[in-house]
Formats: C-alpha cells, structure tokens, sequence
C-alpha cells in the first residue's frame, strides 16, 4: 500500500458504484468513492428510480380516491391534489435514503472524495484538485438523458425525465416523445393527476424490446385508462410560445406533418453512458461504436486494474444490473468469483398495472427452437378479481423439450414483485411443472403465476 492510497477508488455512487464500494470495503479493501453530486446514490436515488415511485404512489393514492374507485367500497368524500405537499413527500424520500448511504459509507469506513473524477493514469485519477492513486479503480458513473436534436430543454415547459419529477402544476396536456420505460410512468403519474397525455413513438407499439403480445396488451390498458397514442410518429421540431408547445410531427415511414398543441413536452427517448470529462484516453482506454466501456465477463476493461460496470457498459441501464455488478466487481477485486448471470435480469415498467418480465420473449424464443406457452388471464385470479384489477396476464415460455422456463412475462398490479420468483426459478433451471406443482398461498395475485405455470401443460385449473 506503500504506492497506492487506496485498494480500491470506485467513479460514482449511484447503485453499481456505491454498492461496489461497500462490497469492498466488507471484503477488507481500503476503499474511496469519487462523487460530485451534493447527494449519494446517483440518478436513481436523486431523480430517478425512488422519486419517480414516490410520485407514483402519490398518484395513485389521489386516483383511488377522487376517480371512484374507493366509492365501490363505501369510501367517499372530497378529495383534492395538493402538488407541493406531493412534492414535498418526494423529495423526504429523496433524502433519507441517501442521508441512508452516507450513513453505510460511514459504517464501513468508506471515504467519499467529493467532486468529479478524471483519469491522468491508468491508476490515478484527479478529484478536486486532489491527486488519487489506486491499485483498483471502477468506473460506474451511470448514464444521462439522450437529448433529442434541436429540441432544447428548458425544465419549465420542455422537460426531461428530472424536469417531468419537479413540476409544480398538474400539464393541461402533456406530450411524452418516446413509449419506453420511463415515458410511461411519468406519463401516468400526471395523467392520473388530470393532464391528457399523447405518447408519440417513432416505433409501430410501445415498450421496444418486450414480449410482443405484452406490448399489445400494455397498449390497450393504457389506452383505456386515456392515454392518446402516435405510434409510428416521429417528431420534427418543438417550439414553446409562451405557456404553450407545439410539437411538429410525422409519419416514420413518410408523409404528411401535423402540429400537436401542448401545456409541457416530455422528452424520454432514452439514455446515454457517462463519459464525458472522465479523460479516459489518459488512462489507456477507448469507447466502442455506442460511447461504453467494453469490459470481459468479470468486469476487466482492457486496462489492467481498471473495471467498468453499470449503465457505462453494454447491457440493459437497469439499478438492480448495476448493483449485482458492483457486488461482482468488487469480489473478484478480492480474489473472489463474482458473476453475474446477465441472461435473467428482470424488467419492470412501474405504471398501473405494473409489466414485468424476465428471459426471453416468446419471439426470442420461438427462434432458438420449439417452445410451449402457457397464459393465465388476472381476471380469473380470485385477488385481483376481488380487489378490483383484473387487467393483465402471465404468460410462462418453455422448451417443448426440456420445459425448462425460458421466459416470464406478466402484467398486474403486483408484477414487479411477483417477477422476483421467476428470475429465482429460471437461476435454478426451473421447469414449467416445478413452478406448476410449488404451492402458492391463497388468495394471491402469484397464484396467476402457478396457473401460468399449469397452462404450459395445458391443465390450468380455473380458465
């Protein structure tokens, strides 16, 4: 150590970095964290994943009551939206959870190094001012929103997905560019709050990248709780005018332009990796065709002791595949074997209902080979039908050979939970009939996810 000040220096403190830190820090490694925000734990825990749930629940609870849907139960009165109070309860949220982190970073004797990083070496790199050298360094800066060219973003009425967090009044009409992830829910929180939504998306369904019949599904959910689509539509050009945005588009495939008038424009097409100012060519090392870090299976970048994980290299910019690498990174550090099984990452869209899904679509899956489908609608489950909410499905793919699980894919209220069982069965090399014949507790919504299970075989009991 005589050389180095530190075993470790992880780049960041979102999920991937501060989790890395840790992890190393347990394993008895002198490790530092290199963070500029005011705030531990990135975008996800300052103006993504926990706000944007916070606001979630806000909106959610605001519907339940004002929309009707508690007068079936006998619960009635007036109820309004209160949108600094809701605001308010985002950002306490905001705050003890990374208030949280600095606390375990005290607790296992991590030293935060406050400000940007940059390499000058391949095992140093430069923090406010300070010179840093370390035997290990993890780059995990995460990633930021991709800017949509010529639109500019002025977090007032053209905004972003941290912009679309801090409003502080309910859109009259809402324009979200993009149907992905992130678009969505943001939609839905101000949707549910009043606004009308229009989702304009370059591609012919919502949600690229998930099982086809689930995107179909989600569109017509969604659709029917008041969302506008423009599938297929790309947008030209946006323009504020005061209070007011119009948004210019077109047909993808070409053809006739036409203006959509709005309150606020939501611009979510996307993510990018952080790497800017990062000087990477200092330390030896350059970016592929899509601006990551390309690493081998353990987390090596091609520089000896430097590592990468999280939305800076391939793979889906998720905060649960960052953290499980920052496990990994720092026990292969410490000489241990750290893997992560990239194959089962489990997705989840945070709308109502929730959509999730884990492995392959039954598309991916029909092109490797034969497969069995087995689907379960929610409407027959005894919980979500009593509850109210019989939206959704659970759709289980198997090998027609082996039955082993090849993918799970699901929509109901409780999904992004219930998806954590399925990623559990399919690490384990479940098959369809294991799942089938474990008992579930009655009445659940997972009891979907057994009949699911049972259909492979086509003998599900109560469809």
């Amino acid at each position: 150590m005589a050389d180095y000040d530190y075993d470790v220096l992880v780049i960041g403190a979102g999920p991937g970095g501060y989790v890395a830190a840790i992890r190393a820090a347990q394993l008895g490694l002198k490790t530092a964290c290199a963070e500029s925000r005011e705030t531990l734990g990135g975008t996800c825990l300052n103006v993504g994943c926990i706000p944007s749930k916070a606001l979630l629940h806000a909106s959610e609870l605001f519907e339940e009551a004002a929309h009707g849907h508690m007068a079936k139960w006998g619960i009635t009165g007036q109820f309004n939206i209160d949108i600094p109070t809701m605001q308010k309860g985002r950002v306490e949220a905001v705050e003890g959870l990374t208030k949280g982190i600095e606390f375990l970073f005290k607790k296992n004797k991590v030293t935060w190094l406050k400000g940007l990083a940059k390499f000058t070496g391949a095992d140093t790199v430069e923090v406010a001012g300070q010179t840093v050298r370390a035997k290990n360094i993890v780059i995990a800066t995460g990633s930021s929103v991709t800017p949509l060219p010529g639109v500019t973003v002025d977090q007032e009425r053209i905004v972003d997905s941290t912009g679309a967090l801090e409003l502080p009044e309910v859109p009259s009409h809402l324009v979200v560019i993009g149907g992905g992830v992130i678009g969505l829910e943001l939609g839905s929180v101000w949707r549910r709050l009043g606004a009308q939504v229009t989702v304009v998306e370059y591609l012919d369904q919502i949600l690229p990248g998930m099982d086809e019949e689930i995107r179909k599904e989600s569109n017509k959910i969604f659709k029917k709780q008041g969302f506008t689509y423009k599938l297929g539509t790309k947008v030209t050009g946006v323009q504020r005018n005061g209070d007011a945005v119009t948004v210019t588009v077109e047909p993808a495939k070409g053809g006739a332009a036409e203006t959509i008038e709005a309150s606020h424009v939501l611009v979510s097409i996307g993510r990018r990796p952080n790497t800017d100012g990062l000087n990477l060519e200092a330390a030896g090392l350059q970016l592929n065709a899509k601006g990551q870090v390309e690493t081998d299976h353990s987390f090596r970048t091609a520089v000896p002791g430097v590592w990468a994980i999280g939305d800076v290299i391939p793979g889906p910019m998720l905060a649960h595949k960052a953290e499980d690498e920052g496990i990994a990174v720092a026990e292969n550090i410490a000489g241990l074997t750290g893997i992560v099984n990239h194959n089962i990452i489990p997705s989840v869209v945070y709308t109502t209902p929730e959509i999730a899904g884990v492995g392959l679509t039954e598309e991916q899956a029909r092109a490797g080979g034969e497969v069995k489908v087995g689907k379960f609608p929610m409407m027959a489950n005894s919980r979500a039908k009593t509850n109210g909410e019989p939206d959704g499905l659970v759709k289980v793919i198997a090998d027609a050979k082996t039955d082993r699980v090849l993918g799970v894919w699901m929509i109901n209220n409780l999904a992004g939970t219930m998806i954590a069982q399925a990623a559990q069965a399919m690490e384990f090399g479940a098959t369809s009939e294991d799942i089938a014949y474990t008992c579930h507790a009655h009445p659940t919504h997972a009891e979907a996810f057994k009949e699911a299970a049972m259909a492979v075989q086509g003998k599900p009991i109560h469809i």
